[in-house]
């Protein structure tokens, strides 16, 4: 147990940092399509890793270890230890030398905890709102991550349960190893559905910010995120949102006909749905997964609660995706506001996001609790058909879905008609002053 603690402590530091690189190294129109790698990323290592389940590890690599979750357990540190690696080798940061020297006040173990007590005071209300979001968020999505796999396999064994009353605890247990298969095949569907929405949903998404002209066309991710690095602002935000954001053809390289370049551009944006923004697109995740949750009350067979584990796959992209998009967007674009003025910024990435993941470790807890309450209420003896109390905790996982639904609705919106009335007026850029929420 001291282990996994110690390894979940290091997946929340690492977790952080990573989505932070991101802020750091991609301009402000990347931002959204940035995090979309990330989520595509994570993807593909949860489909690997439920294939995984399928493979007898420990005989293909003994020396890992003598059981499954040892061998996992292994290769999940070195996977993690050589990717970070590479990532560390390879991304050159912003210089913080060019940065005005911090006051001597600043300095030291208390300014440090100072310093994270001011910026969780001073959040925006933009990322406030997007961590209330996730605090309910995730108090819907613990429950379905933890326990899918057992609802599965409950409904797999109610029927030889009900043909069988007085099944031996042996007879019982080979019952429920078979279940948890079925589970697991569940969670893969899951996996894979996730992945392809990940690869999918950015081209139907429009962009929430235009890039400079001068990174149309021809300029590619990696001469973009360098000019961010050196110091170059690329903030203009979107009335209009381009037809398609400056780095959605990093999913196809740009090709050496300018013509072919441009007709694939076309094609490409032709997909996008004008009014499915990120914060709308994420919205109806929601509503997607509450919708799942509640139709627990009719699902009564293990290919049902597979199929219905596939499609929550579509939410779980979108969890992935949307809320680190748009608090990265947002402390980019402070942060680039605050350069442009001489200052700094008091959204220190590393600090915003350690916040933004309190919000979505604390609902855990929460989780924790009330499925426990429900358990106790509702859970039947081991081997008796019928046991919906599963059912029952993905289905308080649905409530608080529609929660967050709610609470996403009440987020701003890029790109809205007061934004564009500030930029005729002269307002720089055209970047919001105000902090309405827009629906």
């Amino acid at each position: 147990m001291g282990f996994l603690g110690f390894l979940e402590q290091i997946r929340n530091l690492i977790q952080a940092g990573i989505r932070a690189f991101i802020v750091d190294n991609a301009p402000i129109h990347q931002q959204e399509d940035a995090n979309a790698w990330a989520g595509v990323i994570v993807g593909v290592g949860g489909v690997l890793s439920y294939l995984s389940g399928y493979v007898n590890l420990p005989k293909i690599m003994p020396f890992f270890g003598n059981t499954q979750f040892k061998v996992l357990s292994v290769i999940t540190c070195i996977a993690l230890g050589s990717t970070v690696s590479v990532s560390c080798l390879c991304i050159t940061e912003r210089d913080p030398r060019r940065d005005p020297p911090p006051p001597v006040e600043q300095t030291g173990i208390i300014a440090f905890f100072k310093q994270i007590h001011r910026s969780a005071r001073r959040l925006s209300p933009q990322i406030r709102k997007v961590c209330e979001v996730q605090f309910f968020n995730w108090v819907g999505w613990f429950p379905f991550l933890f326990y899918v796999t057992t609802y599965v396999g409950q409904l797999h064994v109610n029927p030889i349960f009900s043909a069988h009353p007085d099944m031996s605890p042996k007879e019982v247990d080979e019952a429920w190893e078979s279940a948890t298969r079925v589970g697991s095949f569940a969670l893969l569907v899951f996996a894979i559905t996730s992945f392809a929405s990940n690869m999918l949903l950015p081209f139907f998404v429009v962009p929430t910010y235009r890039a400079p002209p001068q990174f149309k066309s021809k300029a590619s991710f990696h001469s973009t995120t360098s000019a961010h690095r050196n110091g170059n602002q690329h903030t203009t935000p979107s009335g209009t949102p381009l037809p398609m954001s400056a780095s959605m053809t990093s999913f196809f390289p740009p090709l050496p006909d300018e013509e072919r370049h441009s007709r694939l551009t076309r094609l490409l944006s032709s997909a996008q749905i004008p009014w499915l923004t990120l914060r709308r697109a994420w919205l109806l995740s929601h509503l997607l997964f509450a919708l799942c949750m509640a139709l627990t009350f009719f699902i009564t067979t293990p290919l049902g609660a597979t199929i219905l584990a596939g499609v929550v796959g579509i939410s779980w992209a979108l969890s992935l995706w949307a809320p680190f998009a748009l608090i990265s967007a947002e402390i980019s674009k402070r942060d680039a506001q605050a350069r442009k003025t001489g200052g700094t910024s008091d959204d220190q990435a590393g600090v915003v996001l350690g916040l933004h993941n309190v919000s979505i470790s604390a609902p855990q807890m929460l989780a924790t609790l009330v499925s426990s309450a429900i358990f106790r209420v509702a859970q039947k003896q081991r081997g008796e058909p019928g046991d919906d109390s599963v059912g029952w905790v993905l289905r308080f996982g649905g409530v608080a879905a529609l929660v967050a639904a709610y609470m996403t609705s009440r987020l701003r919106e890029e790109g809205t008609a007061e934004e564009v009335k500030g930029k005729v007026n002269g307002n720089g850029d055209g970047e919001r002053s105000g902090e309405e929420s827009v629906c």
